[in-house]
């Protein structure tokens, strides 16, 4: 069953590579805010030009808001706008467990494609072991912002 789920998500490369570039060159949610409300978190790494700020505003553990700003490659300016996408509204719980997944997957582990949507352009990611970097930079900051503030 998890095996026919995959595949159903399954689409081509040119379908891939139209997301990724279209979140590339106009992503979402990429300005910062003008409020003093939201948590800021720097995400780089250390071996490229990746370096994203995400400013995320929580209420009552739901993730009202997400925006980032910063410079990076096309992989990991898209994946942060397809992450902006997928967590705003989301309960803390929910966001992390849309993370694990997203981890899973370009892990190549178990996931559930199902609540991935456009983030599932990077089930492939694994094929370019130096692009997993880019691919989870910013997922893995919000997840250690997500979890401190789980504990909190």
């Amino acid at each position: 069953c998890e095996y026919r789920l995959k595949e159903r998500y399954k689409m081509n490369n040119d379908l891939k590579r139209s997301i990724i570039l279209d979140n590339y060159q106009f992503p979402s949610n990429r300005k910062i805010p003008n409020d003093d409300s939201y948590i800021k978190i720097n995400t780089n790494n250390e071996s490229c030009i990746d370096n994203i700020d995400l400013y995320v505003k929580l209420e009552n553990d739901i993730i009202k808001d997400i925006n980032f700003e910063g410079e990076a490659c096309a992989i990991s300016i898209s994946t942060t706008s397809i992450m902006t996408k997928l967590l705003i509204g989301k309960s803390i719980k929910e966001a992390l467990n849309i993370i694990r997944n997203y981890q899973n997957m370009i892990q190549e582990k178990d996931y559930d494609a199902n609540i991935l949507k456009e983030a599932i352009v990077y089930n492939e990611t694994y094929k370019q072991p130096s692009r997993i970097k880019c691919a989870t930079l910013t997922w893995n900051g919000m997840e250690k912002l997500l979890k401190d503030k789980s504990l909190n």
